[in-house]
């Protein structure tokens, strides 16, 4: 029977209303792209990945990351850290903001976060990887989900034994990207290890890597029994028709523009044209000239310019999202240390 990717499923008592899950991604995965990304299907939304010694010392970027629409919920926000009672303590700054998941990254192979100890890394150490997640678990209400690697080596099968031993700790998901820390994103994602994790725990596990289309999707769905799939590179652009396209842009540009600010989102924006536009679907001379442009709504003029009948389109998108429950939550003055 084929996979259906509409069918809900649960992490704990959080609902989750599709098997698409928008992966955490360093760089693109702001509120703009997420709110995107539950308009397209994705069932569950990641934030980028944010240190929890940021959250610590209230860092400004890293508090931003803690903003929460109505609409992009159900959502995770992922933390990375190497102590337990820092950890625990981003996690509850994190519920307190209204996240319905706090997800805890032991996965990522960057340089700058495996030499602090975080990320990847902490798959060579399962005991204080198992103390993270039992304080995190152990500091909030809502569910704690961990997101790993194989393992640090090529052809490791250490998230096999590592990955019950979180669970026992406290995690109620796992995600599982099959490749491990040296190959970073080269070759190919060997999903016959998530349908070994799968085997072995008994929460819900999300597959994560090469998954580019429905077909994939599906395909990963059926061979390992896992509850979703998780989404990544291939949701930084997607073949829809010009005006979807346009539209689409437009409105992820002004939304871009109101939660960073228009100096910030001006920069923000510029590798998405090629995301979007690329690959055949607006000539090249046209999205360079976006790059060039000065303003998000310089953007804009020139997108309905080229696709007239997107302004039908963003009429109607921008409609649903004032009738849906978009309140944005703002963070208890505690998260930032006030009274």
């Amino acid at each position: 029977m084929q996979a259906n990717l509409c069918e809900s499923w649960r992490i704990g008592p959080v609902g989750i209303p599709s098997r698409l899950v928008l992966a955490p991604m360093a760089g693109v995965s702001v509120q703009a792209f997420r709110r995107q990304g539950r308009r397209f299907g994705a069932g569950l939304v990641c934030s980028e990945m944010v240190s929890c010694a940021g959250l610590h010392h209230r860092n400004e970027r890293s508090l931003g990351y803690l903003r929460i629409a109505g609409d992009e919920r159900p959502l995770a926000v992922q933390i990375f850290g190497s102590d337990p009672e820092l950890m625990a303590d981003a996690a509850t700054m994190v519920e307190r903001a209204g996240a319905d998941i706090v997800d805890i990254n032991f996965g990522c192979p960057v340089r700058k976060v495996t030499k602090t100890g975080a990320g990847a890394t902490l798959l060579g150490d399962p005991e204080l990887a198992c103390r993270i997640v039992d304080a995190v678990a152990s500091a909030v209400d809502v569910p704690v989900t961990v997101k790993m690697r194989r393992g640090l080596e090529d052809g490791s099968r250490a998230c096999l034994d590592v990955g019950p031993r979180l669970v026992e700790a406290g995690a109620q998901s796992l995600t599982l990207h099959p490749r491990s820390a040296r190959q970073m994103y080269t070759g190919s994602a060997d999903h016959t290890l998530t349908a070994e994790l799968v085997e072995r725990v008994d929460v819900p596990v999300v597959a994560s890597g090469d998954i580019a289309g429905h077909a994939q999707a599906r395909a990963v769905l059926e061979q390992t029994g896992c509850a979703a799939v998780m989404v990544g590179r291939a949701a930084q652009g997607n073949p829809w028709a010009i005006e979807e396209i346009a539209a689409e842009l437009i409105l992820f540009a002004r939304d871009a523009a109101r939660e960073l600010g228009e100096h910030r989102a001006g920069g923000f924006l510029k590798k998405f044209y090629g995301w979007y536009l690329g690959h055949g679907r607006f000539p090249k001379p046209f999205v360079q000239e976006l790059v060039r442009l000065g303003s998000t709504e310089e953007v804009v003029t020139r997108l309905l310019a080229a696709a007239p009948r997107a302004a039908e389109i963003v009429e109607g998108l921008e409609a649903e999202t004032a009738a849906s429950d978009e309140v944005t939550l703002e963070l208890p003055i505690s998260v930032y240390g006030g009274g």
